[in-house]
């Protein structure tokens, strides 16, 4: 009698019997009612549910095939939109920078009044800086010289202000935040910089679950409204709250544009698109002095700043959603409407289609659509070992990009190499524009991980030098027949310090680009989130350190020069995406594989495998692949058989 027997599911349960109704060897039968097949009962087969059918990979080719329908980046409306996702940089670039002006230290004096009621200057100007009591600025002229450190100096009733900054009036001189209340100043640049920590960590995963447009308009809609807010404060307090939800949602509108501006270009774009939005938005950082200086009120600075919002709930009617985001969460009814509104705005023929998208889009237009959340990277094997390599990178960055700033501008009186703030704040900006512009012919000829790799090299070199070279020199300069001063020790250490911001502001901004490369699109929005954020904790070492006193300053930096090594080793691990198409999902993300740095020779045998070679290590496909096997001119590992 013929058996049909029941597949076991893992492995477990109850051993098959043999042909002969026997249990293989060294099982037990197990107690209970006699098999049914001896009673001369034929055991049915159970159905099984067949998989369901993997999506066509056809519309799951973004760059292969649905781009190059819609006529890539040469089609105008493609165009337009790119031009669109510039606009708002500039914008953000005057926020960024805000906080230079808004709460800028000056220098001030304490007012008395005679019995007359005649005000007289009877105490030394104290002249704060953004590290200390003592300042790295002369003396205003006509004043005597000051003398900070006086317990009477902070018993002043009313204060006179000389701001540096272009304003006649700022924070710091409304509420009087000086001397016992000068931490408040610190805490109000900590509040914008862990609002946009916060921000880009909750509008990224929100904009993989419901899009990157309705993410735009909502962080454009409360920007607009804390940010006008903001301008009438009535005390620090609700200064800060309100410069929190102003930089969660600048976080937003950073965030979402940064992840349209990506999905829209073709591989050979990429990357000069994400440049010409960064100089746009350096362009608002040298625009700012001039501003301040028209706006003369730190109240009007900040309304002219945030009014030109008012302009991008427009977007809400000329921006549409992803379409690459929409494919790749088979969203395929939105998808084929937006398709036939490109295809429109145009001027196109849907006969053009020649790999067939639209047939097969309409074949698969009913499927339900599949939304991730970051969460699910936990469970991958490569991607996010990626996405923690590049948000280490980027923290590293930016973090030690304070220390090389501080070295510079005067962490010590000594070591500062100019007296002006106009001075210092073009020169940062300077080096920002240079490091720009010397990632473009870089990148295009080393790639984003040799370039990146490059970077992170001058920089642990910069910082290395800078921490030991330099107390070397200290050493001999006190020998007397040495030759040497300690005017050579500094020109030492502004050198090191310009070429270690060049460099780390390089590596912070290569991070950000390369993680939303390397990234698939359904999560794209979580894994921006993550490497911005990991920015912003770099970033928010600088106030963190003026709260202190900058006190564990050198420990700060030596701690940032070994996490440069350890970053050089990561880098290695990464693959390169220059001119790869972007993975639209977690399969395609884990099997983005690291290459060599330099390409095999003819003949050789290349040690990596390459993606058609790799197999899935970590479970993601469905179980019908699953259980295709492997075939059997391949082994385990995925390399071919001889």
């Amino acid at each position: 009698m013929a058996i049909d027997r029941r597949r076991e599911a893992g492995g477990g349960g109850r051993p098959l019997p043999e042909e002969n109704g026997s249990v293989p060897g060294g099982a037990a039968t197990p107690p209970g009612p006699p098999p049914a097949h001896a009673a001369g009962v034929e055991i049915q087969a159970v159905p099984v549910p067949p998989p369901a059918a993997a999506c066509s990979p056809l519309l799951l080719d973004y760059d292969g095939s649905v781009l190059p329908f819609l006529g890539g980046l040469g089609g105008r409306y493609q165009r337009t939109l790119v031009l669109l996702t510039w606009v708002p940089a500039l914008v953000i670039g005057f926020s960024k920078f805000s906080d230079s002006f808004l709460l800028d230290q000056p220098d001030f004096w304490c007012r008395e009044a005679d019995g007359q009621g005649n005000w007289s200057e009877t105490l030394a100007p104290i002249h704060a800086n953004h590290s200390g009591n003592s300042s790295i600025f002369p003396p205003l002229p006509g004043l005597p010289t000051p003398a900070a450190g006086n317990a009477s100096e902070c018993g002043c009733r009313e204060w006179h202000y000389s701001i540096r900054a272009g304003l006649v009036q700022n924070v710091v001189s409304k509420w009087d935040l000086v001397c016992d209340s000068a931490w408040k100043v610190h805490i109000a640049k900590f509040s914008l910089l862990v609002g946009l920590i916060f921000g880009h960590l909750i509008t990224g995963c929100i904009a993989d679950w419901v899009g990157r447009r309705p993410v735009l308009l909502f962080s454009v809609v409360f920007i607009l409204i804390f940010g006008l807010t903001v301008a009438l404060s009535v005390n620090v307090t609700m200064f800060s709250t309100l410069r929190f939800f102003e930089g969660f949602c600048l976080a937003g509108i950073v965030l979402s544009l940064y992840a349209l501006r990506i999905e829209l270009c073709p591989p050979g774009h990429r990357f000069m698109i994400t440049m010409v939005a960064s100089f746009i938005e350096m362009a608002g950082q040298f625009l700012m002095p001039g501003l301040a200086a028209l706006c003369r009120d730190w109240q009007v600075l900040q309304a002219v700043i945030i009014c030109p919002f008012l302009l991008m709930p427009l977007y809400w009617l000329v921006f549409p959603e992803s379409l690459r985001w929409l494919m790749a969460t088979q969203q395929f009814e939105a998808s084929k409407e937006l398709i036939l509104q490109f295809t429109h705005k145009n001027r196109m023929n849907t006969e053009s289609d020649i790999k067939g998208v639209m047939p097969e889009l309409e074949k698969e237009i009913t499927r339900r659509p599949k939304k991730v959340c970051i969460v699910k990277v936990v469970g991958t094997r490569n991607l996010w070992k990626n996405i923690v390599v590049l948000c280490v990178n980027s923290l590293t960055g930016y973090g030690i990009h304070h220390c090389f700033a501080k070295s510079m501008m005067g962490h010590e009186a000594k070591m500062a190499i100019t007296h002006n703030f106009y001075a210092d704040y073009y020169t940062m900006a300077g080096i920002a524009l240079a490091s720009c512009l010397a990632m473009c012919p870089v990148v295009g000829f080393l790639g984003r991980r040799g370039g990146l790799l490059l970077f992170m090299i001058l920089t642990a070199l910069a910082s290395l030098l800078q921490l030991g070279l330099l107390n070397l020199i200290g050493k001999y300069s006190q020998l007397p027949d040495s030759g040497m001063s300690d005017s050579v020790k500094d020109k030492f250490s502004v050198a090191f310090s310009i070429v270690g911001m060049f460099s780390s502001h390089a590596v912070g901004s290569l991070s950000v680009f390369f993680c939303a490369e390397i990234t698939p699109t359904v999560i794209r929005g979580g894994g921006l989130g993550l490497v911005l954020a990991s920015a912003g904790f770099g970033r928010l070492t600088a106030p963190i350190m003026e709260l202190h006193n900058q006190k564990g300053y050198f420990l700060h930096h030596v701690i940032f020069a070994c996490c440069t090594l350890i970053c050089i080793i990561c880098i290695l691990l990464l693959p390169e995406s220059k001119n790869q198409n972007l993975p639209e999902n977690i399969p395609d993300g884990e099997h983005y594989t690291r290459q060599p740095l330099l390409p095999h020779k003819k003949g050789e045998q290349p040690l990596l495998l390459t993606n058609s070679e790799l197999k899935d290590y970590s479970g993601l496909h469905d179980s019908a692949a699953v259980s295709d096997g492997i075939s059997e001119n391949t082994t385990a590992n995925g390399m071919k058989s001889m």
